[in-house]
């Protein structure tokens, strides 16, 4: 009987060994969505980037993460998307969603979050944005243009519910191919974010691959 009590004593020990190392283990970086959103190029591996030209931590990010995109294998499609949080963050995600359907966002990216960031600009109001992209030699009619129309305000709306299948609440945030999300805090830094996300992708590849055998 003594025998038995010692067993039990030490299977319950045992039992609350390993609920209590389990508790105790670190939690995932990144966040897995429930249901998994489309890519925006099927076959490709997505890396989206949500960001807003206000976020002092995204302008940090970018020295980072720019020389990471450049490196990136042709079979992954890398992605900015702006998050619109109403008021300002609207204003910077219609601004950029603006220039990139002119095909010159990345020509004023670093000078738009500079202007915003380093010299204060508010840059709030179309006549301000079209104002200060002339002197980075964008056309003012045209960007006034394409900032009001019906395609741009499309893209607004697909944006906010792109962001909301991500079930984002700050940036920077990365989501690696639709299904996993993260952000630089989170992550234990912006090198550690790419790295993380260098992983995800390796991951998503191989099981790919493992798929099509």
């Amino acid at each position: 009987m003594r025998n038995l009590i010692i067993s039990a004593a030490l299977v319950a020990a045992s039992l609350f060994g390993v609920t209590a190392q389990a508790a105790e283990a670190p939690a995932a970086p990144y966040v897995e969505l429930t249901n998994a959103v489309p890519v925006a190029v099927p076959g490709k591996i997505e890396v989206v980037e949500l960001f807003w030209y206000g976020c002092p931590h995204c302008y940090a990010f970018e020295p980072v993460i720019n020389p990471w995109v450049e490196k990136l294998p042709s079979d992954v499609n890398f992605v900015r998307i702006p998050a619109l949080f109403g008021g300002p963050w609207d204003a910077h995600g219609q601004m950029f969603l603006t220039l990139q359907s002119m095909g010159v966002e990345h020509k004023v990216h670093a000078a738009v979050f500079e202007a915003i960031q380093k010299q204060h600009k508010k840059l709030v109001t179309p006549e301000e944005m079209a104002e200060f992209l002339a002197t980075q030699g964008i056309d003012k009619d045209k960007f006034l243009a394409t900032f009001n129309s019906f395609a741009i305000k499309g893209q607004m709306t697909k944006a906010k519910e792109l962001a909301k299948k991500y079930e984002i609440s700050g940036v920077p945030t990365l989501i690696v191919n639709g299904k996993y999300r993260f952000d630089v805090g989170s992550a234990g830094g912006a090198e550690n974010a790419l790295k993380l996300a260098d992983k995800l992708v390796d991951q998503e590849r191989a099981a790919t691959k493992a798929a099509a055998n």
